[in-house]
């Protein structure tokens, strides 16, 4: 099914109520390789029950199951045309996630997606289209928002505009004021996934090598929450309720076991950074911005 354009702009999912409890966040702060030494307190206090904090890039997986209730479907204009991209040939572009609100270590909320950009790159070329997802308590207050623009490579052509996209946070040109190493496990991948995505890149070698790797590949949102985790150790003191935005850009992939040297630059409260694997000389995340609050 191709894409229509405008009607995919009013192309809504259905708002499903979740839940999630200390296990995922723990599971999450464990994922991105966080409690591997038990006397290290501070990280200690993102994946051990008591006063549990959460690392805010954790709402990338903690709705990923929707574990819950769906409500209604939702209701769209009259003759709607529904948009359908060919999952086979996408790549996830960038995420960002803002936090209204600090994440508590538990909660239900009620989450709906809807797509509100869509770019045609040409024939040929791919398109890109931004997805939001919002979520709220109970009492229908804004929780957070989670932004992801991907990239159908096999979905251009469809007539709508190719320009007007968001332009990517540009990081500034002198030296970082910090840089810092994080070592990944040969099993990082076999351990985030449990927090939801199951896509045998991350887990099969047969799998990984017909898409051309050597071995399979570590998740994207893995490699940026290690970014986030960065920001939380070298920049607010593990003091995740400092964080309100996290975004950053996806341009390399990183296999278990190498070594993710995340560089910083500290700019009041807008903090850029960007990540790269000096061993291989890739950078695999970048346009990265945090802001505090």
């Amino acid at each position: 099914m191709p894409i229509f354009y405008p009607d995919i702009l009013d192309q809504k999912t259905a708002p499903r109520t979740f839940s999630y409890g200390d296990k995922d966040v723990m599971l999450y702060a464990l994922g991105v390789g966080m409690g591997r030494d038990q006397m290290n307190e501070t990280e200690l206090a993102f994946v051990y029950e008591k006063n549990l904090k959460v690392i805010p890039t954790a709402a990338t997986v903690l709705a990923s199951s929707m574990r819950g209730t769906a409500g209604p479907a939702p209701e769209m204009p009259a003759g709607h045309r529904p948009s359908q991209i060919n999952f086979l040939m996408v790549v996830h572009g960038e995420q960002k996630v803002e936090l209204h609100k600090p994440l508590s270590a538990s909660g239900t909320y009620t989450a709906q997606g809807r797509t509100v950009g869509a770019y045609d790159k040409g024939p040929g070329k791919g398109a890109v289209i931004i997805n939001e997802t919002v979520w709220t308590d109970e009492k229908g207050e804004k929780v957070a928002t989670l932004t992801s623009s991907t990239f159908a490579r096999g979905d251009g052509g469809f007539g709508g505009p190719s320009e007007g996209a968001p332009e990517p946070h540009v990081v500034p040109t002198r030296a970082p004021d910090i840089s810092v190493d994080f070592d990944t496990r040969d099993d990082q991948a076999l351990l985030y996934r449990l927090n939801g995505d199951r896509n045998p890149l991350h887990s099969d070698p047969e799998v990984a090598k017909k898409a051309g790797f050597d071995k399979p590949i570590l998740h994207g949102l893995c490699t940026y929450g290690i970014t986030c985790r960065a920001i939380l150790q070298e920049v607010v003191n593990f003091d995740p309720d400092q964080i309100y935005s996290h975004q950053a850009r996806f341009s390399a992939p990183v296999i278990p076991g190498d070594t993710i040297t995340v560089d910083i630059w500290k700019d009041g409260k807008n903090i850029s950074f960007e990540a790269r694997v000096k061993a291989r000389n890739a950078t695999v995340i970048k346009n990265g911005l945090t802001v505090l609050r």
